[in-house]
């Protein structure tokens, strides 16, 4: 059955469109309501990035959780792993991060986390829906047990010394050149914090917020301003955060983009090599490249695929007992540190690895040659073109034209109405001529 409010990464949505105070009270009441579990103080933590609407959006939910007798940690701009941390790290009941991630600042979201830090899982966002759309005024707490709200300093020092604790005491970053970008986002201030105090020398992109510029022309999705600046300064590498900072992306010496399957590659091999890997093998997404697999398998190492959304990677690993997934698209998942994306953890863990084996960044992270690999997006308006007898058939189609030589992934975007095509393989030429054949297909029952 589909939800009508939470997507593959919590609740997103334009601000004062389909996020508004009104939804935010009640998404605070009804988890609130479900995580009201005994009879004590219970504590929500709430963490956002730097959008101009936060401000909104926090004070709406705060107002939801402290009418059903919540209390309210506020703990300001910091990433989305450090709410997942300090949630359990604080004892709370839940932890809230107000965020859209990579999306521009009109939008914003609600990602919540469990007690154990963890995201929320299906079963749970549906009853938080029920709820929604029930009569909540008839469950608020009594008077003398609505909750208190206040602000909790520290946060981001407590976050900056827990990433720098990732790494093996005799590892520094002394003698290298770091371009951090931060996105205008909710890691502007302890990523470069944490590289500093590192030894690294640390030119800064992306940090002063404003409200509006988060992930403007900045970030792991804008990623051609990081390029110039890496080559402008000479620097060893480049780190790009999104707008929550939960991924990453590397930019070379020389300039060139490192994506999530070639950091899940480096990371893999170096756990393997230190006998850090609970399992041989690391959980990746549908999208990753062919490439990725066929290296790992070289190493010894197998490579489990999930739906796309790092929640479902990282369901795979708890349940299978992996500690190292992630997705193409940067959200890199170490479990034995983080029980999210960690985009700050990752690119020390890869830091670590170049200061380790003194090569150059080029060097470091180009562990295989992808596949050619096409992703197009078709937008939609509604109803469910992919159900449609004419798709149907031109996407078996394309699957057997591509057969054995590459892989063809259709599928809706969790967090925007659009439908996504991929295709790799081999042959470039054969998987544009297929991917084309798709897109235009859908655009045409999509119109």
């Amino acid at each position: 059955m589909g939800r009508k409010y939470f997507g593959t990464d919590g609740i997103r949505g334009r601000a004062n469109g389909q996020i508004t105070p009104e939804l935010a009270l009640k998404v605070g009441q009804a988890t609130g309501m479900i995580f009201r579990r005994g009879d004590y103080r219970h504590r929500v933590v709430i963490g956002k990035d730097t959008r101009l609407s936060g401000y909104m959006i926090e004070n709406a939910l705060t107002s939801g959780f402290l009418s059903v007798g919540m209390d309210v940690m506020l703990l300001g701009p910091v990433p989305t792993p450090a709410v997942a941390m300090l949630t359990r790290s604080m004892r709370a009941d839940l932890g809230v991060m107000i965020s859209a991630s990579h999306n521009a600042y009109e939008d914003n979201g609600i990602k919540l986390f469990g007690p154990d830090g963890y995201k929320l899982n299906d079963e749970i966002e549906r009853e938080i829906e029920v709820l929604i759309e029930s009569d909540l005024g008839k469950r608020l707490a009594e008077s003398r047990w609505i909750g208190r709200a206040k602000r909790v300093e520290g946060v981001q020092a407590r976050y900056i010394e827990y990433a720098k604790r990732t790494l093996p005491r005799n590892i520094s970053l002394e003698g290298l050149r770091v371009v951090i970008d931060c996105a205008n986002g909710a890691g502007y201030s302890v990523a470069p914090d944490a590289l500093w105090e590192l030894g690294a020398e640390v030119v800064k992109m992306g940090v002063t917020p404003d409200g509006f510029n988060i992930n403007r022309d900045v970030g792991s999705t804008s990623p051609a301003a990081l390029q110039a600046k890496v080559r402008e300064v000479r620097a060893d590498i480049g780190i790009a955060l999104d707008g929550d900072a939960d991924r990453v992306l590397i930019v070379d010496e020389k300039g060139h983009i490192v994506d999530g399957d070639q950091l899940m590659a480096v990371v893999a091999k170096s756990f393997r090599d230190d006998g850090r890997l609970s399992k041989p093998g690391v959980v990746a997404t549908i999208m990753s490249n062919l490439g990725l697999e066929r290296h790992l398998e070289g190493l010894g190492l197998s490579m489990a695929r999930t739906a796309v959304g790092d929640r479902y990677v990282l369901e795979h690993m708890r349940e299978h007992g992996f500690n190292v997934g992630g997705e193409q698209s940067g959200h890199i998942i170490l479990s034995d540190y983080s029980t999210t994306g960690d985009g700050l953890v990752a690119a020390l863990q890869v830091l670590a690895v170049v200061q380790r084996e003194q090569q150059p960044v080029s060097a470091v992270c180009h562990r295989f040659e992808p596949f050619p690999q096409i992703l197009k997006n078709v937008r939609y308006s509604g109803g469910q073109p992919l159900k449609e007898q004419r798709v149907v058939t031109a996407i078996e189609e394309a699957k057997a034209r591509l057969g054995a030589r590459g892989r063809l992934v259709i599928r809706p975007s969790g967090t925007e109405p659009v439908i996504r095509v991929m295709g790799e393989g081999d042959d470039r030429d054969l998987v544009l001529e297929v991917v084309d054949g798709v897109v235009d297909v859908i655009a045409r029952a999509a119109a």
